[in-house]
């Protein structure tokens, strides 16, 4: 049972009161050789009243009796050396005032403030080396041998934390600073670079590997994972420097090293104010508020305090998962789940004559390009541009304030329907913009690459590849993409939202691109298995799909914008008739054949070069 808050500073104060008596005996004693009676003992007793009474108010002053002794450190040491450092000033005062009378040594001013740090200092650390031994010792050594890699702030940090951990025993430290070789981490040493891993891991019959590096560049990390993964190493990471700045997590929180933290993405800053500016008090509508990028956008939404987030989702199970996250994370916005489809022009009314949303965004379409080339490319130009027609009309209709539509790098040079559907899309966009009067709905595009983990995307693939037993199955060996988390791409489709006036197609900054087989193979490693236990495959090019994809189109260039991961496209100009014969290619009834769908969007797409099936 813990003492009470009073009694443990009562107790604390008469350690200080001790450690007073104890450092001025102390000081006289070393200056007469331990000779007694010394002799001016006079001075000693003349000496303690008040010296005790500057000990109190030097105590309380420097907070000395706020902090814990089990946790003392660097700032309760700071404390101890203010109340030493008050404590000797009044000394000194003192021999000044009763030198006519009392006779004190001038190295006793000297002596009994060093006495008094020791005393004070060495008695806190010694209680919490004591304490840490009754809690953590029984554990120590016990642990799985762990070799960290960074011996930086976060690898001290973590070292320390894991010194109290029976899961885990810290045997030694790698880093690439030649300087720091040989030093030591909490009595642990470093060992040498990261290219010393394997033989690090050797000499302590280590399997298990931490990288403590949380703002590491991504050749870095990439390197590390390499060298430890060949080694058979199970690879750990800690938090990034942003979730410990902020203190939701601790250091020793680690988990498995994930793909995403070798691609080298940055945390992305957005201008919260002008976002909230567009945003707090608003109704928002966001269609395909189910799907990867359009539930993110909803929960990103949910921070800037909107009066209604109006979630429209074909799919049942995905508004039912969307809906659900909101009453458990977010139970005080209100939300609207509304089943409904953007090709169904009657419900869209009925919604916007209901709701009347000041902000759109327009998330929902058919995204997969195999899928939608063969047998649905009809299906692909009604859902991606009729749908999209049909939300911007009535957003232009109700007065919506700015409407959004989520496009694709996929559009740029398209060679499969679905790219060609989403540019399409953007055209609508910005034909409808120029018939809107200067205070009408701001038609805006935002267009970027692959997100992390999204539905159907590859990664989710590729685990499930790996966790079957492989093969993991690439397209093509020279397979380029762009990434970016799902989360990123949704702060800066906001961002973007923000700053706009209107008309703009906006790309986003997605870094370099990555090979495909180079993700494979990283994560077939972090998985633990090698190429030899899970072989990669390449089986070809599905219909539509490019070696690499574009940002931008050959006749398009871009304006810089005040933020550094977002510019704007100077996109061509869309022809004299456009929009009167694509809605009247629209409202056909028939079907229409993916032959006759490729003729149709080539009229309108020059550049749109549809690949040979």
């Amino acid at each position: 049972m813990g003492l009470s808050t009073g009694f443990r500073s009562t107790l604390v104060f008469l350690f200080d009161v001790v450690a007073v008596l104890v450092a001025w005996a102390g000081a006289f004693l070393i200056r007469f050789n331990f000779d007694w009676p010394i002799p001016v003992d006079r001075a000693i007793w003349v000496g303690v009243l008040p010296l005790v009474i500057a000990q109190l108010i030097a105590c309380r002053w420097a907070g000395l009796y706020r902090g814990m002794w089990i946790f003392a450190s660097l700032p309760d040491l700071k404390r101890v050396l203010k109340a030493v450092f008050f404590s000797g000033a009044v000394l000194l005062l003192l021999t000044v005032l009763v030198r006519d009378y009392v006779v004190v040594p001038r190295s006793i001013v000297l002596l009994y403030p060093l006495l008094l740090l020791l005393i004070m200092g060495g008695g806190r650390a010694a209680w919490r080396m004591w304490k840490e031994y009754r809690m953590y010792g029984d554990v120590r050594g016990k642990g799985k041998p762990v070799v960290v890699v960074g011996a930086g702030t976060a690898g001290a940090m973590l070292v320390r934390e894991l010194g109290r951990s029976a899961e885990w025993q810290v045997v030694a430290l790698a880093d690439d600073d030649r300087s720091k070789w040989g030093l030591e981490i909490s009595g642990r040493r470093v060992e040498g670079g990261a290219d010393k891993l394997v033989e690090i891991m050797r000499h302590y019959n280590a399997r298990h590997v931490i990288l403590a590096m949380p703002s590491a560049r991504a050749e870095v990390l990439q390197r590390i994972t390499k060298i430890a993964s060949e080694a058979g190493a199970h690879l750990f990471t800690v938090p990034g420097l942003g979730e410990l700045m902020s203190g939701r997590v601790a250091i020793n929180m680690m988990r498995p090293v994930k793909i995403e933290d070798l691609l080298g993405r940055e945390s992305v800053h957005i201008d919260n104010l002008n976002v909230q500016a567009m945003l707090t008090g608003k109704r928002i509508l966001v269609t395909g508020a189910g799907g990867s990028i359009g539930s993110e956008l909803c929960r990103q939404l949910s921070r800037f305090s909107p009066a209604c987030i109006v979630l429209f989702e074909s799919s049942e199970f995905a508004l039912y998962m969307i809906e659900q996250w909101f009453m458990e994370h977010r139970p005080e916005i209100k939300v609207l789940s509304l089943a409904g489809d953007v090709k169904d022009k009657q419900r869209l009314i009925e919604v916007f004559t209901s709701l009347r949303p000041h902000v759109v965004f327009h998330a929902a379409a058919y995204k997969h390009v195999p899928l939608m080339e063969v047998g649905n490319a009809w299906q692909a130009v009604r859902n991606n541009v009729l749908g999209t027609l049909n939300v911007a009309r009535c957003a232009q209709r109700f007065g919506t304030e700015r409407f959004v539509l989520i496009s694709t790098d996929k559009a740029v040079n398209p060679t499969n329907v679905m790219g060609a559907t989403k540019r399409l899309a953007e055209m609508v966009c910005e034909v409808l913009h120029c018939h809107s009067s200067d205070d009408g709905t701001r038609f805006q595009m935002v267009r970027f690459g692959n997100v992390l983990g999204s539905t159907g995307s590859v990664i989710p693939k590729f685990q499930a590849q790996i966790a079957h037993g492989g093969p993991v199955t690439v397209t093509d060996p020279e397979i380029t993409r762009y990434f970016m988390s799902i989360p990123e791409a949704a702060q800066l489709v906001l961002q973007a939202a923000a700053m706009g006036n209107g008309g703009e197609v906006f790309v986003l900054d997605m870094g370099e691109p990555v090979k495909i087989v180079d993700m494979a193979r990283n994560m077939i490693r972090l998985s633990g298995f090698t190429e030899d236990d899970i072989r990669i495959e390449f089986t070809g090019l599905r219909p539509g799909e490019k070696l690499y994809e574009e940002l931008l189109a050959d006749s398009e260039e871009t304006l810089e914008t005040p933020h550094p991961k977002l510019r704007i496209v100077r996109s061509r100009s869309v022809s004299e008739g456009f929009y009167s014969e694509l809605q009247e290619w629209l409202t056909s009834k028939d079907s229409v054949s993916d032959d006759v769908v490729r003729d149709q969007l080539k009229h309108w797409i020059p550049e749109y070069k549809p690949m040979k099936i």
